[in-house]
């Protein structure tokens, strides 16, 4: 098993059919332990005992960087040991440029930039103790060309942040052997699009799709696994794309 005996946390990953859920569920199969972490510790706590004995739920808020530094100190403590950071926790919002309100704007920014700053910021210093670690950030296509179906302006500056920093802290940490990457997953079938697509809409944004149709959550979840696991450790600094053709470089 490509993950036997490793520890990951996860961020966002309460949603049932989110990415984060998706890529818990596929982390266990190659027998990694996870630590899910969410907003709410009950939310968390629910998903973390869906997923079966041996897995735990904490809650915490990513903007607050004093809550990441103990949360994490708990998951360390909890599980003995920190290996995988999975950087999920993120939202998203369809505004315009001119709509955005200063509110909104710094919602997106905190939650999907600054919290990827602070789990990550809280998981460097047990990361360089050990001498090994492996961060995957969750970007998106949006950061690659500007936009997407829902994200706006706003959403998607924050997930090119998302890109940057994960680039920059590959080439900052490599030498104390600890990998960053991050993925640029596209138009994805996650609780994002139920209720928001009339069925003429959703069958639109499908054909806008070389491939014809939405990916799967466990299909970026399997885009997670390559860039947490051996098979990549050769592999830091990069962004992948899981877009089924939408954006080719």
């Amino acid at each position: 098993m490509l993950l036997e005996g490793k520890v990951a946390v996860i961020t966002g990953a309460a949603s049932e059919r989110g990415i984060g859920r998706a890529t818990a569920r596929r982390f266990i199969a190659e027998g990694g332990r996870i630590a899910i972490i969410d907003i709410g510790a009950g939310p968390a706590e629910a998903a973390a005992a869906a997923l079966g004995n041996g897995h735990r739920g904490y809650g915490c808020d990513v903007t607050d960087e004093a809550a990441c530094a103990d949360t994490l100190a708990r998951v360390r403590a909890d599980f003995g040991a920190l290996d995988i950071l999975v950087n999920c926790a993120g939202v998203s919002q369809p505004d315009r440029f001119l709509e955005i309100k200063p509110v909104d704007y710094k919602l997106v920014m905190d939650v999907n930039l600054l919290g990827t700053f602070n789990i990550c910021r809280a998981a460097m210093p047990l990361f360089k103790a050990q001498g090994s670690g492996v961060i995957v950030c969750v970007g998106s296509l949006a950061g690659l060309r500007g936009g997407g179906v829902f994200g706006g302006p706003h959403y998607a500056a924050s997930k090119g942040g998302v890109h940057s920093l994960a680039k920059a802290l590959a080439r900052e940490f490599a030498g104390d052997g600890i990998r960053v990457n991050a993925i640029a997953p596209g138009l994805v079938d996650t609780d994002l699009f139920q209720g928001r697509l009339t069925p003429e809409q959703r069958r639109y944004v499908e054909q806008s799709v070389p491939m014809g149709r939405l990916a799967r959550p466990e299909e970026v979840a399997d885009a997670c696994l390559y860039l947490a696991s051996p098979m990549s450790t050769y592999v830091t600094g990069a962004v992948l794309d899981v877009n089924g053709g939408l954006h080719i470089h």
